[in-house]
């Protein structure tokens, strides 16, 4: 079952509706601070706990966000599907995913929704390539970019940045959104079906920061090689 949070009250009306998903495993050191920039500015954020051995879910209920949780790591995919779904369930106009880790700045989602709201687009995608990056070692730069030429080569969507958490959906088009992947893989099979369904994106330029922490816990070559299988896999028994 949720723990709800205390109620708050928030100002802005034009985020009354919009919700913040945040998929968090062992993040009891850095989701605290992400909570307190995400809580400060819009009521509705939602965290699931996907089995976590460390004090995660404890850092949630000192705040003012929703807490969901898996009992066992389902992988990011599946935390997602269950934010997602259970936003949907509360009403969600507008639905944001967010990283716990840090690397993405709060300040930033205002630039997601802009498009959305002003129906320009049904999902805006952050890109850290048409935005800017701090501390990113370029081994990682070469696999994120491997994945640009992988979705080009297979979905034809022309995208600048594929594996980037910070995505913000209109409700019709997060109910479109039927993902099957659980793992890391979800990021790439998001933007297959945003092709399949011909919604209307937009790429939004965003920061991404990285720490040694976030580092340790990122995507390694392996990582990415693994994604690919699972992605083609996932294609032949459709």
């Amino acid at each position: 079952m949720p723990l709800a949070p205390e109620p708050t009250c928030f100002a802005d009306s034009a985020t009354a509706h919009v919700w913040i998903v945040v998929p968090a495993y062992n993040e009891a050191d850095r989701l605290p601070a992400t909570l307190r920039s995400l809580c400060s500015r819009y009521a509705n954020v939602v965290v699931v706990d996907d089995g976590s051995a460390d004090g995660t879910a404890d850092a949630v209920l000192s705040t003012t966000a929703w807490l969901l949780r898996h009992p066992f790591n389902c992988g990011q995919g599946a935390a997602l599907r269950t934010g997602v779904e259970f936003a949907l369930q509360r009403g969600a106009k507008i639905i944001v995913t967010f990283d716990a880790d840090g690397q993405h700045d709060a300040a930033e989602i205002p630039r997601l929704l802009a498009p959305i709201l002003e129906g320009k687009a049904d999902v805006a995608l952050g890109s850290r390539f048409r935005g800017g990056t701090v501390n990113m070692p370029w081994s990682r730069r070469l696999v994120l970019l491997g994945g640009v030429l992988f979705t080009r080569l297979f979905s034809g969507m022309r995208v600048t940045d594929t594996h980037n958490g910070l995505r913000a959906f209109s409700r019709q088009s997060a109910q479109a959104m039927a993902f099957a992947q659980d793992g890391m893989a979800h990021a790439s099979e998001i933007l297959d079906a945003i092709h399949a369904h011909h919604l209307r994106f937009c790429e939004v330029p965003v920061t991404v920061r990285y720490t040694q922490e976030s580092l340790a816990k990122g995507q390694s070559s392996w990582n990415a090689i693994k994604i690919v299988g699972q992605l083609l896999l996932g294609r032949l028994i459709r």
